[in-house]
């Protein structure tokens, strides 16, 4: 009998070194890769912040070579990434280290693309495009969100179409990953609540995905248990680093999970609105996120069931409906306690910018793991809900 391969499920992930110091460890993997001289690849924050001297002295202390590169954006841009490689190639670099939260991460990672097949980043589009090996990546976070430390994704904005592409490839999962609670203490509780609502987010989308199978699940409940159980507290005590740790924990989950599973709606319109506004990611996610559950909710009515369980709401004796209702409740309460209450209005969408946001959203290899099938005047219908 001929097995159905429709069901098959691949899992990737680096090589991941948890807890408090990871940082310190860098050159111990710089010189298992043989690295003749390393790219820290980083931004002004993150050095000011000291994570970067904790990585220079960690290589120095092997007598390791390295060169810096630090001029990211906060959501990074094509020529910034261009600019890194031709940086990488002609400080004559074969490993590369990101230290940051997601920017310097994605940059990172293109600079990896771009520096091995010497072709413009934007060539590299959409899924599975890469066909060289790309540099080890060695990644050290310092926000707890974004995961793009063990993610499979690259997300560039591309300036001149105001647009934020999404770049997938197991050859953008880094070699190792060196997470350290101990680097997200000098993250703001703006900040905080951002990332971690969109650690939430990876979670949620990536439980409800087409995508979906076992071995993402049992990462995806455990992130969303944890973030919702630590992240109000978190944003409250910035200093806790038991609460650091576990939103990190909560994030690495997320990441894992969304990176196999992939994600969904929320993200491919995050993504448009982020490149139109040049928005913090997380909190583009936490504009959208009641209103996409309201629409996929029919789609993955028995799953969404499991999430609001795991969200500890008792939903014995309830209707769908009322299950849909306390869901959506729980998670504008658990926004507005960490701070984000914003709508899409309020940061400058208007109704004239809707049809141009959701074409481009349709364009975004998110969209196509979204449990519920959408055209473009459903993802209209979505960001007219969440002006």
């Amino acid at each position: 009998m001929a097995s159905d391969i429709s069901n098959l499920r691949k899992f990737v992930s680096p090589e991941i070194i948890f807890g408090a110091g990871a940082r310190h460890t860098v050159a111990n993997y710089a010189s298992t890769f043989g690295a003749r001289k390393v790219l820290i690849v980083s931004d002004p924050g993150v050095v000011a912040a000291g994570w970067v001297a904790d990585v220079i002295a960690s290589l120095e202390a092997q007598d390791i070579d390295y060169a810096v590169f630090t001029n990211v954006s906060p959501n990074p841009r094509c020529e910034e990434v261009m600019a890194g490689a031709e940086f990488y190639i002609e400080q004559g670099c074969n490993v590369i280290v990101g230290v940051g939260g997601g920017s310097p991460m994605d940059c990172a990672k293109g600079i990896g693309i771009v520096s091995t097949h010497g072709r413009h980043i934007l060539e590299f589009v959409g899924v599975d495009m890469i066909d060289r090996p790309i540099p080890p990546l060695i990644f050290v976070p310092t926000t707890a969100g974004t995961s793009a430390d063990v993610s499979q994704f690259a997300i560039i904005s591309d300036q001149a179409e105001m647009i934020k592409v999404s770049i997938v490839s197991k050859s953008v999962v880094p070699d190792v990953s060196l997470i350290d609670p101990e680097t997200t203490v000098t993250v703001d509780p703006f900040l905080s609540a951002c990332t971690g609502v969109d650690a939430l987010v990876h979670a949620i989308e990536a439980f409800v995905s087409t995508g979906a199978g076992p071995l993402t699940d049992m990462h995806a409940l455990d992130a969303i248990r944890i973030i919702n159980t630590h992240l109000v507290d978190l944003v409250n005590n910035p200093k806790d680093i038991f609460l650091r740790e576990q939103i990190m924990l909560g994030s690495m989950k997320a990441g894992l999970a969304f990176s196999n599973a992939i994600l969904g709606a929320v993200h491919a319109m995050s993504h448009s609105l982020g490149g139109f506004l040049d928005l913090p990611h997380g909190l583009c996610n936490a504009m959208l996120l009641e209103h996409v559950i309201n629409f996929n909710y029919p789609e993955a009515e028995n799953r969404f069931k499991v999430i609001a369980q795991t969200l500890g709401i008792d939903i014995r004796g309830l209707t769908t409906l009322q299950v849909k209702q306390r869901l959506i409740q729980h998670l504008v309460a658990l926004k507005a306690n960490v701070g984000l209450t914003q709508k899409l209005g309020i940061n400058g969408v208007t109704p004239s910018d809707i049809p141009i946001l959701s074409a481009k959203a349709m364009t975004d290899p998110c969209i196509l793991t979204n449990p519920r099938r959408s055209n473009q005047r459903d993802v209209e219908v979505v960001y007219e809900e969440a002006l």
